[in-house]
């Protein structure tokens, strides 16, 4: 998962007037930053790094006060320069400005979401509706506007390169879209909208952090867990003993509805305990339900939408997105959901038959899928997952498939770094290097889960690429592995190797970025197109060359054996009804949450959940949602809102141009250098649509995904 691209700039409303770029010792004063506090100026280290050695978390608030006052400023010099709007001393001013807040919210936002505390998450919700208030002070200002509008109805004018006009026309639609032409009323009440949703959106961040934490389940008997290895039993005894619960054994909750744990666990009471679980993590009417904090959510960006006069929320947001429309998005899924489902009801049955024929005596339920799915696996393909997890030991997999892929397609090379200081000491380092040796960047990687630290798995930038700037990346995958007990291999199911080659593609369109201007850098691209690189590079995790490469038993070396290779790979489709169906239904809760009007009612969030699925063809039992409303971050607060169906989407796009590579001579430099220089290096550039047919040489077609899905 690519996060919010960037995170909300931070400001104070009550001091906009007072702000005076010439009396920088006094505003320091007032915000009470001392002169030692490491965010003032950029790092020394290289490329720009943190210094977590140097940083503290007090460092944070009057470094995010600073850094706004000193953006407004120059917000406000731009805005009220007297001399005729220009390109040059307007939007490249605008590009300059602000680099010591976003400098500050980059690590801020790294700490927040990775190894946060308690008193971080109470300066992040002190200042979310600030954050908002600063995007307003910008996108809201009339006098900006009119200056961007000039240069925007001028553009055809102008002589500049293809990127410069792309910055124009990226500008005034976003100040369009922020509500730059509303009346000044209306603009009033959508500060304040905004400033309510922002607070409600850190609040829900930090309630489903909470309430995984406390939903974690505890068992008194280790019989409870029979299934589980002896490496997992060992580690839910070390993490029970952290949680205070020393004899018993603690199975922490992962971000999803579903648990890896519910495909070993034999035991159908336990395996009902970790659904209920997870599945009611956030609605026990404690202060970590979300129920009400997510409808006022969606009623508010409602009232926003309307506001914007677009009928709903989802029709203001995908203006800018690949998809266009609602009812783009709707076509697309509606191509989808009738297979899918009708090949889960299949896998279904076929689980049911198994239980019958075991003399269970009871019909499916959704806790139960993983476990006789598992079963069912084994029995078609003669698969078992324990089988498969000691030639995946994480390290290796890094090292000897990631990296390697990366090197066999990009010709980049890696160097570990361990001179550079760490948020946590979990946290590796590796710099990268172009074929001719040339310096890339920095790669962090955070792989293991913690109960300080959100859900899912991410990418995000430290530093950004840009040439007006002279910066070269700094990014850091995150995800959620269970650690191993201490002098343990840390073995990951093949799920999670495909999550490392996924959350790595996004790094890599962070790192092959080369843009002149930060905005337009990298990821910065629509949701619907940013998981095209991540999910593209899933597919080198099954390519032979790669596999064979990191596929070793973690204690002998040897390679896995050719005959549990084919079993993998015949066992792929497997299950595909399940996965698609359960990714249809996040996704069209969400398209239903944003499809709500102004005038609706305040909804009850588990009587719409309902009906929501019911309506869109999704209600089955067996087969929840990958995201539950209560806890479903990517929407309520991760940048995701209306846009979850960007995973699908771009799914069509990534098999797609997969098939190009599979017509073309698959894993070579020169398929890959083309990769890079049509899609990976253009951020956010070109018309997406001719982005991608420059590279495919046609339009995109669902053919190759509903393929790979088995829906063919």
């Amino acid at each position: 998962m690519k996060p919010s691209l960037k995170l909300p700039l931070v400001a104070m409303l009550a001091i906009f007037a007072s702000c005076d770029n010439n009396n920088k010792k006094n505003d320091s004063a007032q915000t009470g930053i001392s002169q030692s506090n490491p965010f003032l100026k950029e790092s020394s280290l290289p490329y720009q790094a943190a210094d977590f050695n140097a940083i503290k978390d007090e460092d944070f608030k009057p470094a995010i006060e600073e850094g706004m006052k000193i953006h407004l400023n120059e917000i406000d010099r731009i805005a009220n320069n007297p001399e005729e709007p220009t390109f040059e001393n307007t939007l490249v001013e605008m590009e300059k400005s602000g680099q010591m807040l976003q400098r500050v919210n980059n690590v801020f936002g790294l700490i927040t979401s990775s190894n946060t505390n308690d008193d971080l998450q109470k300066i992040q919700e002190e200042l979310a509706p600030k954050q908002a208030a600063h995007q307003d002070a910008i996108y809201l200002n009339a006098n900006l506007f009119k200056r961007i509008e000039a240069i925007y109805n001028n553009k055809e004018k102008l002589k500049l390169d293809s990127e410069s006009l792309r910055l124009i026309e990226y500008y005034y639609q976003k100040f369009v879209l922020a509500g730059a032409k509303l009346s000044e009323d209306a603009k009033a009440n959508l500060k304040k909208l905004n400033e309510e949703e922002a607070s409600l959106s850190a609040k829900f961040a930090n309630q489903t952090l909470a309430a995984a934490k406390a939903g974690a389940l505890v068992v008194d008997m280790v019989a409870e867990l029979d299934g589980l290895t002896e490496v997992e039993i060992t580690a839910a005894a070390q993490a029970a003993k952290s949680a205070n619960n020393e004899g018993k054994w603690l199975l922490s909750l992962q971000n999803t509805t579903q648990q890896p744990f519910l495909q070993s666990l034999s035991d159908r009471d336990t395996r009902k305990k970790l659904f209920d679980a997870s599945w009611n993590r956030a609605e026990k009417n404690d202060d970590n339900d979300t129920r009400k904090t997510i409808v006022q959510i969606a009623k508010i960006r409602a009232e926003k939408a309307s506001l914007m006069g677009f009928p709903n929320y989802a029709t203001w947001k995908l203006q800018d997105q690949m998809a266009k429309t609602p009812a783009a998005v709707e076509s697309f899924f509606a191509k989808l959901v009738p297979s899918a489902t009708a090949r889960a009801k299949t896998e279904a049955a076929e689980i049911q038959i198994l239980i019958d024929q075991q003399k269970a005596g009871f019909k499916l339920e959704a806790y139960d899928w993983n476990y006789y799915a598992e079963q069912v696996r084994k029995a078609k393909y003669d698969l078992n997952e324990s089988e498969i997890k000691p030639y995946f030991e994480m390290n290796n997999v890094l090292k000897n498939g990631v990296f390697y892929a990366a090197t066999k397609l990009y010709g980049i090379t890696f160097k570990e770094r361990n001179d550079l200081p760490v948020y946590h000491k979990d946290v590796k380092v590796y710099e990268l290097f172009n074929e001719d040796k040339t310096a890339i960047g920095l790669f962090y990687y955070d792989f293991f889960k913690r109960d300080n630290k959100s859900g899912g798995a991410w990418m995000d930038n430290m530093v950004g690429q840009s040439k007006l700037l002279g910066t070269k990346p700094v990014i850091f995958n995150v995800c959620n592995f269970t650690k191993p007990a201490e002098g343990q291999p840390a073995l990951i199911s093949f799920d999670e190797v495909t999550t490392m080659f996924h959350e790595f593609g996004h790094a890599l369109h962070g790192f092959f970025a080369n843009q002149q201007y930060p905005s337009l850098s990298g990821t910065n691209v629509a949701r619907d197109f940013v998981e095209l690189p991540s999910q593209f590079n899933e597919h080198w995790a099954v390519n032979s060359e790669v596999f064979k490469n990191y596929a070793v038993h973690y204690s002998t070396g040897e390679p896995m054996p050719q005959v549990l290779v084919d079993k993998l790979k015949k066992a792929a489709d497997f299950n595909q009804g399940y996965a698609l169906t359960e990714v249809l239904a996040a996704a069209a809760l969400d398209m239903q949450w944003h499809s709500l009007s102004a005038t609706a009612p305040v909804q009850n969030a588990n009587n719409f959940e309902t009906d929501a699925l019911k309506k869109t063809g999704l209600s089955l039992s067996y087969v929840p949602p990958r995201y539950r409303s209560s806890f479903f971050k990517h929407i309520w607060g991760s940048g995701y809102a209306a846009g979850y169906y960007a995973y699908l989407w771009s799914e069509m796009l990534d098999h797609d141009a997969f098939a190009w590579f599979e017509e073309n001579g698959g894993l070579t430099r020169v398929n890959g250098q083309r990769f890079r220089d049509m899609i990976l290096s253009k951020g956010n550039t070109e018309d997406y649509g001719k982005m991608f047919r420059n590279f495919r040489g046609q339009e995109p077609s669902i053919k190759a995904l509903q393929k790979y899905r088995g829906l063919l």
